[in-house]
C-alpha cells in the first residue's frame, strides 16, 4: 500500500519539495488477494470515527483507484467490490461478466461448420428466441469469409480497384457482424448456467451430470433448452469446456466465501463439482489456497 506514495515522491534528498515528475502512476501486484486485504486493512484503520468498513474504503480508493481486469478491458472497481475481493478473491460484478465472456462460447468457421452439418443441433438452436434465422446467418458468415479470405489472398498479388476494396470492406463487415450477433446469442444462454447453480444443490457433481442426469426438468426450464441438446452441443463444441470449469469454479469459491463469513459451511468436506469435471476438497481447497 506504501509503493504508490513512494513512486510519487522519488526525491530522497528534499522529501518535502513539491516536484511532480508523473502525473499517473500504476502498481501492479501479481497477488491481488493479498493486496486487497491489505488496502481493506489499511483503510478500515484510517478513520477511526467512521463505523461501516465500505465508506473507509470508499475514501481512500478516491485517491489510489483500484482497476482490474474483466476479461477485455480494465475497470475500477468500487469499494464494496475490494471487499469482496479481499474475502473471495472476486467480485460479484466481475463474476458476472465472466458469464458474459465472449471466450465461453466457440463461433469459428469450424464450430459453425459441424452445427449447420448437424440437423439435431440447428433444430435445437432455432427453437430457442433469437435463433429463427441461424442456418442462413451461418452459411453467410462461412460463405462470406471464405471470400474476403480469397479477395485478400488476390490482393497480395494485384491492387484492386476502389469499387472490389469498398465490396471487401462490406462484406467483411457483414459476416462479423452476424458472427457477432451468433456469439451474443449464445452467451445469453451462458448467463442462465448461474441461474441453474442457485437453485440447485448438488455442489459435489459435475454441472453437466447435475443437468443431465439430476436436474434435467429444472434446467429446461432455466434454459429453455432440452438436455439431449445441450449435449449436443457440449459434443460439438460450442461451449469452452476450460473457460466453463473456471467460471464454475469461481462462481463456488464465491458462494463458499459468502457463506463461511456469515458462519455457513453446509458443505464443508465434499467434493466439487465444476463444469465437466470434479475436484477434490482437498484439491478444492488447495487450489483456493494457492490463489
Amino acid at each position: 500500500v506504501q509503493t504508490p506514495w513512494t513512486i510519487k515522491n522519488p526525491d530522497s534528498k528534499s522529501p518535502n519539495k513539491e516536484e511532480i515528475i508523473k502525473q499517473e502512476c500504476y502498481v501492479f501486484d501479481f497477488a491481488p488477494d493479498r493486496a486487497l486485504r491489505q488496502i481493506a486493512d489499511y483503510s478500515c484503520r484510517l478513520n477511526v470515527n467512521e463505523s461501516n468498513p465500505e465508506k473507509k474504503v470508499e475514501e481512500f480508493i478516491h485517491f489510489l483507484p483500484v482497476l482490474a481486469y474483466d476479461g477485455s478491458s480494465m475497470k475500477q472497481v468500487d469499494a464494496a467490490g475490494i471487499l469482496d475481493m479481499a474475502m473471495s478473491g472476486t467480485t460479484a460484478t466481475l463474476l458476472a461478466r465472466r458469464w458474459e465472456s465472449a471466450l465461453l462460447v466457440n463461433v469459428d468457421n469450424n464450430t459453425l461448420q459441424r452445427l449447420m452439418n448437424n440437423q439435431d443441433a440447428m433444430k435445437a438452436l432455432m427453437s430457442i428466441e433469437g435463433f429463427r434465422n441461424l442456418n442462413q446467418d451461418i452459411e453467410t458468415i462461412i460463405n462470406k469469409s471464405e471470400s474476403v479470405k480469397k479477395a485478400k489472398q488476390e490482393a497480395n498479388e494485384r491492387e484492386l480497384s476502389k469499387k472490389e476494396k469498398k465490396e471487401l470492406t462490406d462484406e467483411e463487415k457483414e459476416y462479423k457482424s452476424i458472427r457477432k450477433q451468433i456469439q451474443e446469442k449464445l452467451i445469453k444462454f451462458a448467463t442462465r448456467v448461474p441461474v441453474f447453480m442457485y437453485l440447485t444443490d448438488y455442489r459435489e457433481r459435475s454441472l453437466k451430470d447435475v443437468i443431465t442426469q439430476l436436474e434435467p426438468g429444472l434446467f429446461k426450464k432455466v434454459t429453455g433448452l432440452e438436455v439431449k441438446d445441450f449435449e449436443l452441443l457440449v459434443s460439438l463444441g460450442v461451449f469452452n469446456s476450460a473457460l466453463m470449469n473456471d467460471a464454475v469454479y469461481k462462481f463456488k469459491r464465491y458462494e463458499d466465501a459468502s457463506l463461511e463469513y456469515i458462519g455457513i459451511n453446509k458443505h464443508d468436506g465434499e467434493d466439487i463439482g465444476l463444469f465437466d469435471t470434479v475436484l477434490s476438497n482437498d484439491d478444492y481447497s488447495q487450489s483456493f489456497f494457492n490463489e
